[in-house]
């Protein structure tokens, strides 16, 4: 089963709008903030809001999501990505 991750940023605009949009969709996800963790921050620091998917025991960074998406194109691309 794939697991939807959001790396996020408390304070962050573009990780709250995506944030707000996943739930509206009722879109399952792991939230994790990027300053929490000395290895995400290393690895994503200047590049939130970030969504992972986890799935087998591999890890894929998606795509950089366009803030300008509504929820019904969000669904549509991570459909596209791969999220069920």
């Amino acid at each position: 089963m794939a697991e939807l991750v959001l790396i996020t940023r408390q304070g962050c605009c573009l990780c709250e709008g995506l944030e707000e949009k996943l739930i509206a969709l009722a879109q399952a996800f792991t939230r994790l903030d990027v300053d929490g963790d000395p290895q995400l921050l290393a690895r994503f620091d200047l590049e939130v809001p970030v969504l992972l998917l986890r799935q087998d025991g591999l890890e894929r960074v998606l795509p950089r999501v366009s803030p300008r998406l509504g929820p019904a194109q969000l669904r549509s691309w991570l459909t596209g990505q791969g999220v069920a």
